[in-house]
């Protein structure tokens, strides 16, 4: 029986995947490069010290370029862009739902604790999760399941009781390898990818209700 739901946080509760994308090639784009979104894709779900982009433009653009300069503009254009970003479609449907059957929630990012919990506070969020692990929460980082494996622990529940929602191959091959049944819900930079490893895929979290995801995982439990 499903006693928790684990959320991940950039690109599922909220789309700041795509933000960070379109600031990033417009910084690439002024400057006469291109940023690929093979390259971008194999950093979704990774913390952002797993690869150092201003370092990569830095070589391409060259060695006068001011990345301090660079970093305050970039920032600021990613703000403005995420701000503009409502809840993922469903999001609230799901947390509400959760509370009512009586589930846990936790939430395992890849990203800093402080920006992700000024987000959850910022959506009215945040007094949904009993528990949320961060980037500094965890040695380890997706693709490697730490920040689940933490979040299991925390929330007192075994990985075949817990369900996660994950949106990048990074995030739902963290989810599976910590044991845990995995819903993959792509966005806009993710839906090209192949999340074929997921127990189950839905475009939106608005395409179907939790009681009848959790009577699928139930059925899929059942059939080994």
């Amino acid at each position: 029986m499903i006693k928790a739901l684990i959320f991940d946080f950039d690109g599922l509760i909220l789309d700041t995947e795509s933000p960070e994308f379109q600031a990033w090639q417009e910084v690439f784009g002024a400057h006469g490069h291109a940023l690929s979104l093979d390259l971008w894709a194999d950093l979704v779900g990774r913390p952002r010290t797993y690869f150092d982009m201003y370092s990569y433009f830095k070589e391409l653009n060259g060695p006068l370029t001011d990345l301090d300069a660079l970093r305050k503009d970039r920032r600021a254009r990613v703000v403005q862009l995420v701000l503009e970003q409502p809840i993922l479609p469903g999001v609230l449907n799901y947390l509400t739902e959760a509370k009512e059957i009586g589930l846990k929630l936790g939430l395992a990012s890849s990203s800093g604790g402080d920006y992700v919990r000024a987000h959850l506070k910022r959506l009215h969020l945040v007094e949904y999760f009993d528990v949320t692990k961060c980037f500094e929460d965890t040695e380890s980082h997706k693709p490697e399941p730490g920040p689940y494996l933490a979040a299991l622990e925390d929330l007192g529940v075994a990985p075949r009781q817990a369900m996660a929602f994950e949106d990048s191959p990074n995030g739902v091959a963290a989810a599976r390898a910590a044991g845990i049944f995995c819903v993959a819900v792509p966005n806009p930079i993710t839906q090209c990818l192949a999340l074929t490893h997921a127990n189950y895929c839905l475009k939106s979290l608005a395409d179907e209700s939790l009681r009848q995801l959790l009577s699928r995982a139930a059925a899929a439990d059942r059939d080994g």
